[in-house]
């Protein structure tokens, strides 16, 4: 299960040989084992939850005594007023809806179950006995007769004054105002806003009326997201370039003005300044003079690692024209993140079903106010600790699902010598594979990323709790926890992605091939560094790119209409989706580029081109390998590092 292994397993791990697709196992079963387990308890929870009621209380609610509306009750000891039979009474009314608990988040008010919710305003007491009388629904206490409605002690036994009309259509049998000003409290930062019916009202207008522009903008932007990975496929080597070039002339022109002004500076006449003036002056040229030279340091570094770079740039170029051929002959790659959405989707609409289960999950106890709740105690207590894991553990492996489907299917094709023999659907064999062999090496490396998550939520909210209270030095060691559990999580991300793609490739188990990753991507530092700066910047700009572009268009069809004044929210609406769209569709370019550079690495370091020994690589990738040899050989000793970094690096029987 651990990653420690004996020196005979050692011995055999450096023994053993690369042979894509060739050799399939299960992987981690343990793991896997572990996986099912905890989900199992997680089926417990929820299982434990509809047993105890809980389903039932949350679907149909329940009155302060502990009574479930719509339905006879069994008498709970030393709780008056319950086992009431409520088999008429289906629906949940608070005497004080507005009576709320800020600290808690719940509805301070006692609750009773009546037959109908009030439709409209009653403003005075004869109302409310008036709609009891016309209904059937009385709205007072359950030892209040409608009779006794306007007598002087049903005041405090009945619903404030006035009672609110509720909504047409009771939200989960409970009686919910119309007018929900008074839960604006629950988020007061929305106050303000909320308050002013005018411009809630016009924004809400703009969205309606221009909802068939926004339709069509979202359309846009997945049309342009497509384009967009077509152009990347046919002119990457022009935009590789481009970016490359901009960023060095734009550093070369920042630090340039730089000195400009501090050179400007220096030569402006200081005889009629003031002493004041001319501290401030001399502060200003000091600050100019510190910025100037370490924006010269800067652009120094970053020319020399573009000098040193700039044949691994070819590599990225390289590297992303075979990506695009990539979806050309795997076209279902493109709907993947739509896949992994629904199911994260599905996860957590279950997730919130079962915490809500949980709320009103337990045992029945009295409030300070002599109402019931309901509460866990004991050891079940601690079961949304768990829930919370679950939350997190399960929501990381379907993510990494989805890394070790993309990366099944491009190393299928990438190892495939004839591409004619591709499976017919090589995403599906890369799922059935995932379920077969290695769904114990997802469930750890999930595992891991949640080790690591956990910790850091944990720090993100003592942070919250703190704010405001804890001295300077205490937030300064929580802020840089949390900054390095992020990188931490970060680094592991991309470690764990690449494991997958040595999985995938070898079936070798987790910890196997996130140690064989590791080596290759140390051993191919720079080409490592150069896709990871130059090919995600120019992806992000590409996401850049998009998001402009929807919302020019936006502005542009958004200024014509002349129904509304406010349009702001539905080009925010445009924008939000245009950057989500770009992002799932460039996310997985960038994760299908990763792939094949591993890929490349593994076929260059266990393959040289000879007879049993040929590359797997695409005709492109063949063209950079061939280009660079031709230049070492003409270089001479001016070649020998890249010598060492292309030259086969076979392992010794």
């Amino acid at each position: 299960m651990g990653c420690c292994s004996s020196a005979s397993s050692a011995a055999q791990s450096s023994k053993r040989e690369w042979k894509p697709l060739e050799d399939r196992s299960c992987t981690d079963i343990p793991w896997l084992l572990l996986f099912i387990l905890f989900c199992i308890g997680m089926g417990f929870i929820c299982g434990f939850s509809v047993a105890t009621g809980a389903a039932a209380r949350l679907v149909s609610g329940y009155d302060s005594y502990g009574n479930i509306c719509g339905q006879k009750n069994a008498k709970l000891e030393s709780i008056p007023n319950s086992g009431m039979d409520h088999t008429h009474r289906k629906y949940v009314f608070f005497l004080d809806p507005c009576n709320l608990d800020l600290i808690n988040r719940k509805i301070k008010s006692e609750a009773l179950c009546v037959a109908a919710c009030p439709r409209q305003e009653l403003k005075t007491l004869s109302d409310v006995q008036k709609f009891a009388e016309t209904n059937g629904s009385a709205l007072c206490r359950y030892n209040l007769k409608i009779s006794e409605y306007t007598s002087s002690k049903a005041a405090s036994l009945c619903p404030k004054l006035p009672v609110p009309a509720s909504a047409p259509i009771p939200f989960f049998h409970r009686c919910a105002p119309v007018n929900i000003s008074c839960y604006a409290k629950f988020a007061e930062a929305l106050i303000t806003f909320v308050s002013d019916n005018s411009v809630l009202h016009r924004l809400i207008s703009g969205v309606m009326t221009s909802k068939e522009i926004i339709l069509g903008l979202c359309l846009l932007s997945l049309v342009l997201s497509m384009i967009l990975m077509v152009i990347i496929r046919y002119i990457s080597r022009v935009l590789v370039w481009i970016v490359t070039i901009l960023v060095i002339l734009g550093s070369l022109g920042g630090t340039g003005v730089l000195w400009w002004l501090y050179a400007k500076q220096r030569k402006s006449p200081k005889e009629t300044v003031i002493p004041e003036q001319l501290q401030i002056a001399e502060d200003n040229l000091r600050a100019l003079l510190i910025y100037a030279i370490a924006a010269t340091v800067f652009t120094v570094i970053l020319f020399l690692i573009m000098l040193f770079m700039r044949k691994r740039v070819a590599l990225t170029i390289a590297l992303f024209h075979v990506a695009g051929k990539v979806f050309i002959h795997l076209p279902l790659l493109v709907f993947q993140p739509f896949w992994t959405f629904f199911a994260l989707v599905l996860f957590w609409v279950y997730w919130i079903m079962t915490l809500l289960f949980l709320g009103t999950a337990g045992s029945a106890v009295k409030n300070e106010q002599g109402f019931v709740e309901f509460k866990l105690s004991g050891p079940l207590q601690y079961m949304w600790w768990y829930h919370v894991v679950g939350l997190i553990w399960i929501s990381e492996f379907i993510l990494a699902c989805q890394q070790m489907t993309v990366a099944g299917a491009v190393v299928t094709y990438y190892f495939t010598r004839d591409k004619r023999n591709l499976p017919f659907t090589p995403i599906l064999a890369s799922v059935n594979r995932l379920i077969r062999y290695h769904l114990g090496t997802v469930a750890k490396g999930s595992f891991i990323i949640t080790l690591v998550k956990i910790p850091r939520m944990i720090l993100m909210y003592i942070h919250s709790q703190l704010k405001g209270k804890e001295n300077a030095c205490a937030r300064c060691v929580l802020k840089s926890c949390i900054c390095c559990l992020w990188c931490l999580e970060k680094c592991l991300n991309y470690l764990n992605q690449n494991a997958y793609t040595a999985t995938a490739i070898n079936s070798t188990n987790f910890c196997t091939s996130a140690k064989d990753a590791f080596v290759i991507l140390v051993e191919n530092a720079l080409r490592v560094a150069a896709i990871n700066t130059v090919g995600d910047f120019m992806l992000f700009l590409g996401k850049v790119l998009i998001v402009c572009s929807t919302g020019l268009a936006g502005i542009m069809l958004l200024n014509h209409q002349q129904d509304y004044t406010v349009w702001v929210l539905p080009l925010i609406i445009v924008c939000l989706f245009a950057f989500l769209v770009a992002h799932c569709f460039l996310s997985i370019y960038e994760m299908v580029v990763d792939v094949l550079f591993l890929c490349f690495a593994i076929d260059t370091k266990y393959n040289d081109g000879s007879p049993g020994r040929e590359f797997y690589m695409d005709k492109v990738l063949m063209e950079f390998v061939e280009n660079s040899r031709k230049a070492m050989k003409e270089a001479g000793k001016g070649g020998v590092a890249d010598a060492r970094e292309l030259k086969p690096m076979m392992k010794k029987r």
